[in-house]
């Protein structure tokens, strides 16, 4: 396997075929992200196959699902991919030490305060280093950062997650109700769960943990998921709809305090809530912009956690 994989044939494009196959689920989604015709990607997928002489991926009528050797392939792949995309910007950042560039993958819980803090921290201090916010759930991100196309992602931290990442806690915070200023249960001193039937709401992508923690919040006060919602994981279109309408969402807390356009009733949503924090590869070295970065994370973290009201946010 050895000398298949060092004579020459394998390339650098067969590495990115596989992240994106593997990605889009299909070769008509890998065509169209790498902007090549399907056939191409059918030809280059088959010679790869036969330097590796196993199948990396199964066929079906609805795509395509990558075998146990396709996951293990993809894997290394994309740390592949991602120890090149540092060394090229390494390299930039060695030839002009005051430039650099940073992508930052972002998702609800980080994405209205501490992102935009930790930039203007950051942007004070070195001017010239470039940044990118990119936002998304925490699945793609995951995979983003494991390609090396993010180089640290912010939000909501989930479970141990794969030993090629690790994540560290910057602050606690709570999810509460939040709704519009104007809201008709915004001026309520009181407010029971019973006087939320009838409104729509906003909730999270089923595929979120959030989501899954409401539903059994739900569940265990005798009620079932609104069937009036949309589902959105962003805060720009969060934010809009609780302004214009009487929808309810169920938010971070330092979303509702930071908006006077919006309010947080005061119902208690008893085991739901996260901690904040940063995901980054360990498999790779920080480039001097991310480790900037991460130095800004973790100072207005810190300061978030201490000047935020109340019990709303606890230092982790």
């Amino acid at each position: 396997m050895q000398s298949r994989l060092l004579d020459g044939r394998m390339k650098l494009r067969h590495l990115v075929l596989v992240d994106a196959l593997s990605e889009r689920g299909s070769v008509v989604g890998a065509a169209a992200a790498l902007h090549v015709t399907q056939p191409v990607v059918t030809r280059r997928l088959h010679e790869l196959e036969a330097i590796l002489g196993v199948a990396l991926y199964e066929r079906g009528p609805r795509g395509i699902t990558p075998t146990e050797f396709g996951l293990a392939f993809t894997d290394h792949a994309r740390a592949v991919l991602a120890q090149l995309t540092q060394a090229v910007r390494h390299v930039e950042e060695i030839a002009d030490a005051t430039r650099g560039h940073v992508v930052a993958g972002t998702h609800l819980a980080g994405s209205n305060l501490l992102i935009p803090r930790a930039i203007v921290h950051l942007k004070r201090r070195h001017p010239d280093l470039g940044v990118t916010v990119r936002e998304g759930t925490p699945e793609s991100l995951l995979i983003d950062l494991t390609a090396g196309r993010v180089d640290v992602v912010v939000g909501r931290l989930g479970g141990p997650g794969a030993e090629n990442i690790r994540r560290t806690p910057l602050y606690d915070e709570k999810i509460q109700i939040i709704t519009g200023a104007r809201h008709p249960l915004a001026v309520r001193e009181q407010v029971t769960l019973d006087d939320l039937e009838g409104y729509p709401w906003i909730l999270p992508g089923s595929e979120t943990r959030l989501r899954q923690e409401l539903e059994a919040y739900f569940a265990g006060h005798g009620l079932e998921p609104p069937r009036n919602r949309v589902e959105t994981t962003s805060f720009l279109t969060v934010r809009q709809l609780l302004i214009e309408t009487d929808m309810i969402a169920a938010l971070p807390g330092l979303i509702g305090a930071d908006d006077p356009r919006l309010t947080a009733l005061p119902i208690s949503l008893e085991g739901v809530g996260h901690s904040v924090g940063m995901t980054l590869a360990t498999d790779r070295r920080l480039s001097p912009a991310t480790q900037a970065l991460v130095t800004s994370l973790r100072t207005v973290a810190a300061e978030i956690a201490d000047g935020a009201p109340g019990d709303d946010v606890q230092k982790a």
